[in-house]
């Protein structure tokens, strides 16, 4: 028992969470296989690392700040047009990630728009990869407040690190210059180091009078156009559809 309490002792010390949790398991299955040394280091370093992960996981998940969780597989597409079932599931190997490509999806209110950005975000954190959600009133007001919050410049720092950047809802609420200028140094700033998912009800031609400056909509849409992935979405709304459904009960 002494020993037992010595390596528990031991293995708390290193920190070494999953091999103290599943010792008492890798331990008896050992002695029942008669499993060699080498095996056995195998399979309680095994544990380790597996608990790493899954911590690294909720770390992720945690830190990208989806409002909810959605799956392409709850994704009804036989309602929109602009996106078939195959290509969204070609999108969730990934690649396009690696290549720093960006996947934009324009359409009206309640289409699916935010449920496919956060699909494939959840996606990317499942993978491996570290995602951060914003919607583009909250970018704005970390943006505006990170010198003077560190709340904030904790945020943007996240963002900034990120492999992907989704920004959702652009073009639903008034955009100031100010917020205009903000949200262009953001973009330039993840050309290219990210890759950046946007919803937005607006298409390309009503971004300059949003933005209020044509010039700078210009530059930014080169940055956000190029390595980038398009989908004009339309269909029934899904929220209006439920909408309906209700008071039809």
């Amino acid at each position: 028992m002494k020993a037992y309490e010595q390596t528990l002792n031991l293995l708390t010390s290193l920190n070494l969470k999953g091999i103290l949790r599943r010792i008492d398991e890798i331990v008896s299955d050992a002695e029942i296989r008669k499993d060699s040394y080498v095996s056995f280091l195998n399979n309680i370093f095994q544990a380790e690392i597996e608990e790493r992960a899954r911590r690294r996981f909720e770390r992720n998940m945690s830190a990208a700040h989806f409002p909810v969780i959605r799956k392409i597989d709850s994704f009804d597409f036989g309602r929109i047009k602009g996106i078939c079932k195959s290509e969204a599931v070609n999108l969730l190997d990934c690649r396009w990630i690696d290549k720093n490509e960006n996947l934009l999806f324009f359409g009206p209110p309640g289409i699916g728009k935010t449920h496919l950005s956060i699909a494939f975000g959840v996606t990317a954190v499942e993978k491996g990869y570290t995602v951060c959600f914003e919607r583009i009133t909250n970018l704005f007001r970390l943006l505006k407040t990170a010198e003077i919050q560190r709340t904030s410049e904790y945020r943007l720092r996240r963002i900034m690190k990120s492999n992907v950047v989704i920004i959702d809802e652009i073009g639903y609420t008034p955009i100031e210059k100010r917020e205009a200028n903000l949200f262009f140094n953001i973009l330039s700033e993840l050309y290219e180091k990210s890759s950046i998912i946007i919803t937005s009800n607006k298409g390309f031609d009503d971004w300059a009078e949003m933005m209020g400056d044509d010039v700078m909509t210009t530059a930014l849409l080169d940055r956000l156009l190029h390595h980038a992935r398009i989908y004009n979405l339309d269909g029934e709304s899904y929220r209006l559809k439920e909408k309906i459904k209700d008071e039809e009960v």
